[in-house]
């Protein structure tokens, strides 16, 4: 297997985007990944693009083809990935596969959603159908109320307060501060979120993520053709993919998500590393209790002390481990199939120091944690400069 590297990324704002349909966020993203990666159209061999809901939200299927259609890339292979939420990880890993066996040079990866086109009820029922369609959603169990389950049940037994929550949304605002890409550019305090309203107890208006339009791209080579096109190549140093059971009830746990721990535990394996190597890490972030649940399945935290450790500033930028330096999927954005793709890009702009205002300092690797559903997939991935 060879080495792999990121040597191009773009994308686009996040936000809700009224003026700009599906393909024309797929164009913008791409192009800006091309241009990063000085690379030409024509040497691009296959895309593969994570998109999870488009025919739910927008009537288009096949975006495979849309992809390589108006991004000019005709006739190369171009693959849509599906993983729900986790599809835009997932698509970067299948990239990663096909440039690491060989079998291609130079991929572009890509994801997109648009999720504005219809109302927030068919959101809701296209992003319920990441879990149990008929065990979960069909008995209306929509994913505010799975993880206001897991939240509840995480502050029985580790003693977490609802403030605790509240402060991963706080310190991910006030880091979106920083990043022009982000749907939200507002500061908000614990009182805030405090004052938001109830969508499902104890999980606020505020410790949660947005519906959001966006797409995200990297260009991938192998690393030993990464100098052809960047002096800064950001290669891959682990990719890790686990899975577990759609329906929450089926879990062994609801305060820790097995298929986070597993694939983490994967990639730390393959790249040689543990957790205290990392200095900051994009996670999948889409409730104020999933970010908790996170630190620790990934092993920067104890179990029951992610909720503590927010609070006391230890996940700020300045902090232990720096998390959701974007603003994660509560401030930046979560156009689902994008969100993988963005996490990477904050990780290629902080290990390249261009990540401004928002900069970790001394960053030698960064982690990114994408999850599909309630935790039925998850990927996470490994970066380092290579250079």
């Amino acid at each position: 297997m060879r080495d792999v590297a990121i040597v191009g990324a773009g994308m686009t704002k996040f936000g809700e985007l009224w003026d700009k349909s599906l393909r024309e966020l797929v164009v913008e993203a791409g192009a800006k990944a091309i241009e990063d990666a000085n690379v030409e159209g024509r040497d691009i061999e296959a895309i593969f693009g994570g998109c999870m809901a488009s025919g739910a939200l927008t009537g288009q299927e096949h975006v495979g083809a849309l992809l390589a259609d108006h991004l000019g890339l005709n006739p190369i292979p171009s693959t849509r990935v599906e993983s729900a939420c986790a599809s835009g990880g997932l698509a970067l890993r299948t990239a990663y596969t096909a440039v690491a066996s060989g079998m291609y040079d130079i991929v572009a990866v890509g994801g997109v959603e648009k999720m504005t086109e219809v109302s927030t009820a068919d959101v809701t029922r296209a992003l319920g159908g990441a879990g149990d369609q008929e065990w979960e959603l069909f008995n209306g169990a929509t994913f505010p109320s799975l993880y206001a389950l897991m939240a509840r049940r995480y502050m029985f037994e580790y003693g977490a307060t609802e403030e605790q929550l509240a402060a991963v949304a706080v310190k991910n605002h006030h880091n979106a501060m920083s990043n022009p890409y982000a749907q939200y550019h507002r500061e908000i305090t614990i009182k805030d979120v405090m004052n938001s309203g109830y969508i499902a107890s104890p999980l606020k208006l505020l410790d949660c993520s947005p519906i959001t339009d966006g797409s995200a791209a990297v260009i991938l080579t192998s690393m030993d053709k990464a100098k052809e096109y960047t002096s800064k190549p950001i290669k891959i140093r682990a990719s890790a993919q686990a899975s577990d059971s759609l329906a929450l009830s089926d879990r062994k746990s609801l305060t820790s998500i097995n298929a986070a721990r597993v694939a983490a535990q994967s990639a730390f394996k393959q790249a040689g590393l543990s957790p205290k190597d990392i200095g900051m890490a994009e996670v999948h972030d889409c409730f104020s209790i999933a970010e908790i649940l996170a630190i620790e399945d990934i092993g920067f935290f104890k179990r029951g002390e992610g909720a503590r450790a927010t609070a006391e500033g230890r996940t700020a930028i300045d902090g232990e481990i720096a998390v959701n330096t974007s603003g994660g999927l509560k401030a930046c954005g979560h156009p689902v199939g994008a969100t993988g793709i963005k996490q990477a890009i904050e990780a290629v702009w902080q290990l390249r120091g261009e990540a401004s205002g928002r900069q970790v300092k001394d960053l030698e690797y960064a982690l990114t944690h994408n999850v599909g559903g309630s935790g039925a997939s998850v990927v996470v991935h490994i970066f380092e400069r290579g250079y």
